[in-house]
């Protein structure tokens, strides 16, 4: 009876340690995470080719006390570019695909508490008629953060006719 009252004694006591393992590295896991999204994937839904392009605002929050600087903002397909928006309403850039579109090293900073915008605007048509279908594409920023210093934003849609 005693040894079998130690080993479920033992086994609380090694269940609350994992249990204390997880939530210490979860929590600091979100510490870490100073640039934050209210959503990192948007869905346009079914658009056409004929009625142009389609864009959408993310807005991006650093919720660290420091500021981060923004290094470089590129996409997945020349089909998308990124537009920076500071908190003043002003336009930076227009980023896309490396070899497509401006690809500097743009040094923006986001001070502590501040929100900015990336504005995702993607061409329908630019694949021509064998762009129909679903399709998916990333907007990369990258930062000068030592823990997770690469962000992405995605958006989809189905394109038609």
């Amino acid at each position: 009876m005693e040894n079998k009252t130690k080993n479920l004694i033992l086994m609380g006591v090694g269940v609350l340690i994992l249990i204390a393992i997880v939530l210490f590295f979860g929590l600091s896991e979100r510490k870490d995470k100073a640039l934050n999204a209210e959503h990192l994937l948007y869905d346009f839904g079914v658009i056409s080719m004929g009625n142009g392009n389609v864009s959408h605002r993310f807005a991006l929050k650093n919720e660290n006390s420091e500021t981060i600087t923004i290094k470089k903002i590129y996409t997945s397909c020349m089909c998308t570019t990124a537009t920076l928006i500071d908190s003043k309403g002003e336009k930076r850039g227009t980023f896309g695909m490396p070899g497509h579109g401006d690809l500097s090293n743009i040094g923006f900073q986001i001070a502590g508490g501040e929100t900015v915008e990336i504005e995702a605007i993607f061409d329908p048509a630019a694949h021509g008629p064998e762009g129909i279908g679903p399709v998916k594409r990333i907007i990369y920023i990258e930062t000068d953060l030592k823990s997770n210093p690469n962000f992405q934003l995605a958006i989809e849609a189905e394109v038609i006719n």
